[in-house]
């Protein structure tokens, strides 16, 4: 394997840890969207007004308040894989979007370096020649 592909493979390994980082950060905070907080708080008026105005024990309200917000870190969780992988696809086409811009700009600066010494070198040749 040559060096060139080493360090592509290396570039490469580094692309996809950095966008599955990106990816995980953003679903952890997009998984808390505002149905999973009115349906929260759906329970917690539930369990109060069963609670302060019925005749309702300890027994009823508990297993409604402990399903409820089971219910809510499930859907939370399912949102978070979700939101994961698309993330994951966005955050791997703007980094290699990133990446060919920045290898643009590389081809860029080395073709204006070898015209630049070439210009160079033809100066000198013709200063060479004028001064013989």
């Amino acid at each position: 394997m040559t060096e060139e592909a080493k360090v592509a493979k290396q570039i490469n390994i580094e692309t996809k840890q950095t966008a599955a980082l990106r990816a995980k950060d953003r679903a952890k905070n997009a998984r808390w969207d505002l149905n999973i907080l009115i349906f929260l708080f759906a329970i917690l008026i539930m369990v109060i007004i069963l609670a302060t105005y019925t005749k309702a024990g300890l027994e009823v309200v508990a297993p409604i308040a402990i399903f409820g917000l089971a219910m809510a870190w499930l859907v939370g969780w399912r949102r978070g894989g979700q939101l994961y992988q698309r993330f994951y696809d966005e955050e791997l086409s703007k980094l290699g979007q990133e990446q060919k811009l920045k290898m643009k700009k590389m081809v860029k600066k080395a073709v204006e370096k070898t015209v630049e010494e070439t210009i160079e070198e033809r100066v000198q040749k013709a200063l060479r020649e004028r001064w013989k």
